[in-house]
């Protein structure tokens, strides 16, 4: 069993997703942000690449029924009805609704994975949750790539301290794991920053611009473990929550 971490889906090769369980991280905000619209009820959101795309896809779908989400340069774009901020993502916004979300890191990484035979959402919020479906997977015979979306195609730390801390969850009793050096880095992360997310998320750069830009709060949702226990799965160009309906 194998588990592997790559920083940045540029990276991504057929020899690290094909026939694997991906597990893509953006921390902040997009991993967060799809897990809480679904944990509220969302009825499936689907990732796209630009706001072209968003406003293209709007067309196949009542009106009523989906939402335009996305930011750049983190903030909503003109004329969304929701940008990439979790605190916007409420029950009473998005329940029902199909949620068509473009970012500038998350949701173009999540694109960038074919082949895979999993894609799962990870962040903080649902950590114990996917976790056990990758710890699973490993019990399987299944290797695992953990994919940091990355900020601006660069290193992003926040994402590697994430990744380092679901190495950490799914090695444990499992001491046969392999794991690259990239994986090993990304422990060594989490172990620095351990349970002080607000630290991380004030040294890493990404972090301190949300901060400047009046994104505070979303820091704070971004750090709050488990708060949103749900296993989102990226399967048909669409993401939605694991659960009795949607059984692997």
């Amino acid at each position: 069993m194998r588990i592997d971490v790559l920083y940045g889906a540029e990276h991504l090769g057929t020899q690290e997703v094909q026939g694997r369980v991906v597990a893509m991280i953006d921390v902040l905000r997009a991993s967060t942000t799809i897990a809480v619209a679904l944990a509220n009820g969302a009825r499936t959101v689907i990732p796209l690449e630009s706001s072209e795309d968003v406003v293209t896809r709007s067309k196949q779908f009542e009106r009523a029924g989906v939402l335009l989400a996305g930011e750049r340069r983190m903030l909503k774009m003109d004329g969304f009805d929701l940008g990439n901020s979790p605190a916007e993502h409420t029950r009473e916004v998005v329940e029902g609704k199909t949620v068509l979300l473009t970012t500038t890191n998350g949701t173009r990484a999540l694109l960038a994975v074919q082949g895979a035979r999993d894609v799962v959402v990870a962040s903080y919020v649902n950590l114990t949750a996917v976790s056990a479906m990758l710890r699973a997977a490993l019990r399987g015979g299944a290797d695992v790539t953990i994919v940091c979306a990355g900020q601006h195609r660069q290193f992003a730390l926040e994402d590697a301290a994430c990744a380092g801390r679901y190495v950490y969850q799914i090695t444990k009793r499992l001491q046969q794991a392999d794991v690259n050096d990239a994986a090993l880095a990304a422990s060594l992360i989490d172990r620095k920053y351990g349970d002080n997310l607000m630290r991380l998320f004030s040294t890493a750069a990404h972090g301190r611009a949300l901060a400047a830009a009046g994104f505070e709060g979303d820091l704070a949702a971004c750090a709050a473990v488990d708060s949103y226990p749900v296993i989102p799965i990226y399967q048909d160009r669409q993401i939605t929550k694991l659960g009795p309906e949607r059984e692997r």
